[in-house]
């Protein structure tokens, strides 16, 4: 089969799309399709104004039609809201093509927070994206019931996984200073709410990894933290593994991979008790904490053995989530062999089963 993705996000970005798509396309690769990315590589762009590390094609619907047709997909799967989201959305119905869409942030939620632009609002336009696709992925079924209330006819379950050859209990760790060591992984803004997170009052030493608008601030406000910038891949997983407790302030994601990858790497997850951690971290705490005092979440993680947090964290796979995935797509014009595909996706007795609560 040949599947198109398009997606506004992508390499040198580094944050939780990404990874789900390269991880999504590794999959589907070794399954034997044949993936296309249609992303802003290949076109002019221009940073997003309130964000410059994204940037953003500038192109046409016609620029965007001859990438598609160029590459002849079988399937065609739209990730993102952004320009190069709506224009192939725009393509697609101009030909009467099916195709699903994925829903891998609270983008209302994060307008909201920057400007306080109603949700509602910002709801509506994602609901007038969505439903003109045959099926809206989301990673949680938590996040599913919210969007099927909201309005959203086709949303559907797409889970997440974690590369167990990278992120792993066994491998080497950094020197601390100080025990214990609470870490933040993830984009450094306001929506992330990284500075609940560093008003606490805890005891050793706060890592921070990752970049975004609000770090100059952050940085400036509190002077003992210690930064690492924009981590990948082995230095990563070093980081998760060197920390005591994975801190997740965020109350505005839809999954939250990086608490799967902390988990896997045997560090318990702090976090409040919302979608996405309810998800990934389970309530019955055995992947960390869920509490309205993230403090007191942080400090109980202390108490919870890494052998069982590991655990938690390995039952999180990428065939299983990319399976799903596969059951989800459409065929654009009813090729029978890629209806064979599908099908046999949807027979997959992992499909159905429901990640670790």
């Amino acid at each position: 089969m040949k599947l198109m993705i398009v997606t506004d996000a992508w390499e040198p970005q580094v944050n939780g799309v990404v990874r789900t798509l390269k991880m999504t396309r590794r999959e589907l690769q070794k399954l034997g399709h044949e993936v296309e990315l249609l992303s802003p590589q290949g076109f002019r762009s221009m940073p997003c104004p309130s964000y410059p590390e994204i940037e953003l094609a500038l192109t046409t619907r016609r620029g965007v039609a001859r990438r598609i047709d160029a590459f002849a997909p079988d399937c065609l799967h739209i990730a993102t809201e952004g320009p190069l989201g709506w224009l192939a959305r725009s393509v697609a119905r101009s030909r009467g093509w099916p195709f699903t869409t994925a829903y891998h942030s609270r983008f209302p939620e994060y307008v909201h927070a920057r400007t306080r632009l109603p949700t509602a609002w910002s709801y509506a336009l994602l609901r007038r994206f969505h439903n003109a696709g045959l099926g809206t992925l989301t990673p949680t079924p938590a996040i599913v019931d919210d969007l099927r209330a909201r309005g959203f006819r086709h949303a559907r379950w797409w889970s997440r996984g974690v590369d167990l050859s990278l992120f792993s209990a066994d491998g080497p760790r950094l020197p601390r200073a100080e025990h214990p060591v609470f870490l933040y992984v993830g984009r450094i803004a306001v929506e992330k709410q990284v500075d609940a997170f560093l008003k606490l009052d805890l005891p050793g030493e706060k890592w921070i990894a990752g970049e975004g608008p609000a770090r100059a601030r952050l940085e400036a406000r509190y002077p003992g933290v210690r930064w690492f910038g924009v981590l990948d891949g082995p230095a990563l997983a070093t980081l998760y593994r060197s920390a005591d407790v994975m801190v997740f302030p965020s109350v505005t994601d839809t999954f939250g991979l990086v608490m799967a990858e902390a988990m896997a790497c045997g560090t318990p997850v702090a976090a409040f008790p919302v979608p996405g951690p309810i998800d990934v971290v389970g309530r019955s705490g055995g992947g960390g904490v869920l509490h309205t005092d993230l403090r007191e979440a942080c400090l109980r993680a202390l108490q919870l053995p890494r052998d069982a947090v590991r655990r938690h964290g390995e039952q999180y796979s990428w065939e299983r989530a990319t399976q799903q995935f596969l059951a989800a797509l459409r065929p654009i014009d009813g090729h029978r062999a890629s209806e064979e595909v599908l099908s046999a996706a949807e027979r997959s007795p992992n499909v159905g089963a429901r990640d670790p609560a």
